[in-house]
């Protein structure tokens, strides 16, 4: 009985790990066909094996330069949302205000807010201080979104880190900063693994802001994803292509924090 309960398990996790993984291989196959070959066929592999659609992103400077624009300006982001959220979420594990709770909910009513809410006023904004079209702009725009849901990951580690800690440093003569740079950063590194990768992926994947805020010289390449309507149709090899190559940097980033994130799964704040 229990064999075949172990049986059943073992076909559906195979079953979802195939249709999970089935629009990503099919991207993939589609980025080594012609658009000629995509268009009048069906197969499961490339007929006409070719690496052009690769080399045209990474030789127009239209599309590999999305690819810039984007790390810029996410990277940006991750190191300012981090830096400002670990002393935040270190005073609501720490200390008790008045109305810690309210401003606490407050910073993750922002994160539920759609982004569409704060177009007008970023664009207004941004034109005015002369900011459009730049990376800092997409960046700091990312802010209202990434900053509340570090604050949230980081408060639930910290909480899990004993005060008496804090208090024996203080005895031993730490100040404040050296306390929190030599004892207390290393203690939550999974904290911060896993609150880098969730601002760094919604910084990399979202489209509405990054597109209204930048028009040439920041423009990324979720932007330039969506303008590949030509006279001659839609270009479906060379966005798959690019697909591809969007997909590769957020998978870098799992490798390097999938135990942080499993972490926070097991706390119960992932």
């Amino acid at each position: 009985m229990h064999d075949q309960r172990f049986h059943k398990r073992s076909i559906f996790l195979v079953a979802y790990i195939v249709f999970a993984l089935l629009p990503i291989y099919w991207m993939v196959n589609m980025s080594f066909k012609t658009n000629e070959e995509i268009l009048s066929s069906f197969s499961l592999w490339p007929q006409h094996f070719t690496w052009g659609n690769y080399m045209t992103i990474f030789t127009d400077p239209s599309w590999y330069s999305g690819y810039i624009n984007s790390l810029i300006y996410v990277a940006i982001n991750t190191v300012i949302s981090v830096s400002v959220a670990l002393p935040a979420a270190y005073a609501f594990s720490r200390y008790r205000f008045l109305g810690d709770k309210h401003i606490f909910f407050w910073l993750l009513t922002n994160r539920m807010t759609p982004p569409a809410v704060f177009l007008l006023p970023f664009f207004q904004l941004y034109t005015t201080l002369g900011l459009m079209d730049t990376h800092i702009a997409v960046a700091m725009a990312h802010l209202l979104f990434n900053v509340p849901l570090a604050v949230w990951i980081l408060e639930g580690f910290m909480s899990g880190i004993p005060r008496e800690i804090d208090e024996t440093a203080y005895i031993d003569g730490y100040s404040f900063p050296r306390f929190f740079v030599m004892i207390f950063l290393p203690l939550i590194k999974a904290g911060v693994g896993v609150a880098a990768f969730f601002c760094f992926m919604f910084s990399w994947v979202e489209l509405l802001l990054a597109r209204t805020l930048t028009s040439v010289n920041a423009k990324p390449i979720v932007a330039t994803m969506t303008r590949t309507v030509s006279a001659s149709g839609m270009d479906w090899a060379t966005l798959a292509a690019a697909g591809v190559l969007t997909i590769v940097p957020g998978a870098i980033v799992i490798w390097f924090v999938r135990h942080y994130i499993a972490k926070g799964f097991a706390m119960g704040r992932v």
